[in-house]
């Protein structure tokens, strides 16, 4: 899937939910309109979320990150974003054949699907795990298959940047699932994340440190 190509939010996600998607091409036509020609992937907005992100981790893990894992990295940029912030260990999954074939050695990009994840553990727990603009174009059992598999990833803070049928956007509505924000919720708790608040979610590894004050309720 590609990302929903918002105005305020950075359009980036490649990762399609199931054969039905497969006909949406994540090629560099894609990216071309909707990161350059459009204006949207702003490198200042994304080196804010990186920016939240980032300090949300190390806030709750009391130290530096180090490691990073990207589910649905589209071109890897959050590589770029994050470099200029910490010296970390970065790894990118994708389902676009055109990101991984251009950016694969160079950002350390791998091919995979959302769903893959319900069995793949490609490395051990990381500091930040990021999903962002991914979910909101899988379906429900693509959804449900991978999940499990971010929180057992993540062993720090997890960024999952989701849009709702509740939020305003303009963009590509191509395969756009227009779910509550319940929905999400309810599916990020029920595998053990905790939410902290802008799009950042706690590791169940971390769950138990957390103060009252630092849970939104």
């Amino acid at each position: 899937m590609a990302a929903r190509a918002l105005l305020q939010r950075e359009p980036r996600r490649t990762m399609t939910p199931s054969a039905a998607l497969d006909a949406k091409q994540y090629d560099r036509a894609y990216f071309d309109q909707w990161y350059r020609r459009r204006g949207i992937g702003d490198a200042r907005r994304l080196a804010r979320k990186a920016a939240l992100a980032v300090a949300t981790a190390e806030y709750h893990l009391e130290r530096p990150i180090r490691t990073v894992l990207d589910i649905g990295c589209g071109e890897g940029v959050w590589f770029m974003a994050l470099r200029k912030l910490r010296p970390v260990r970065y790894l990118g999954f994708d389902s676009s054949e055109y990101a991984i074939e251009r950016y694969g050695r160079t950002r350390n990009l791998r091919f995979a699907r959302f769903g893959d994840f319900a069995q793949l553990r490609p490395c051990p727990p990381v500091d930040l795990l990021v999903c962002s603009d991914v979910m909101h174009y899988l379906a429900t059992r693509e959804l449900d298959r991978g999940l499990p598999g971010l929180a057992e990833l993540c062993g720090g803070v997890s960024f999952l940047e989701t849009f709702t049928r509740e939020d305003r956007a303009e963009g590509d509505e191509d395969a756009f699932q227009p779910r509550p924000a319940g929905f999400y919720r309810k599916r990020f708790e029920r595998v053990g994340f905790t939410p902290l608040g802008s799009h950042c979610w706690l590791s169940p590894a971390l769950r138990h440190a957390a103060t009252a004050l630092e849970i939104p309720g």
